[in-house]
């Protein structure tokens, strides 16, 4: 179920991230209205949610690279959000100083790693079942009975 719930948020941060980023700047921002995106950043979340989709349907066959780097930026956002915070505004607007953040960006940035964390492990579990799934059609091949359905 989480699965398919973190896939259906990738594939909307890939078809309208519009509405996702405006979330995010309310929720964030105190001055909503007033951030200026820079051109990368609707790509920014695209990418995003491109990673997610990626991840969880692929699983680590997908690429333990980007796996890998989503679990160190998640690793990252729970222990030390503050640089990635800075740095993110730094390549998402173009007038970082004019924003005004709330004081529970630090603990939702958090939560976006525990998100990247997640989505790390479940794409890490995709694997694992398909290698077992795989393990198990051999098996049954060279003993010749058919193998199990698919649970």
């Amino acid at each position: 179920m989480l699965r398919r719930l973190l896939i259906g948020f990738g594939l909307l941060e890939i078809v309208k991230p519009e509405p996702v980023i405006a979330a995010c700047e309310r929720i964030g921002l105190r001055n909503p209205g007033e951030p200026q995106p820079r051109p990368l950043a609707l790509a920014g979340a695209r990418l995003e949610g491109l990673v997610f989709v990626w991840l969880l349907v692929r699983g680590r066959q997908g690429s333990a690279l980007v796996s890998g780097l989503l679990g160190l930026a998640g690793l990252t956002l729970v222990l030390v959000p503050r640089p990635v915070i800075d740095l993110s505004q730094h390549l998402v607007y173009a007038n970082t100083d004019d924003l005004e953040l709330r004081p529970w960006v630090e603990p939702a940035a958090r939560l976006l790693g525990v998100l990247y964390l997640t989505v790390t492990l479940l794409s890490r579990s995709t694997n694992e079942e398909s290698a077992t799934e795989q393990r198990e059609s051999e098996i049954a091949e060279s003993s010749g009975r058919l193998p199990l359905p698919a649970r």
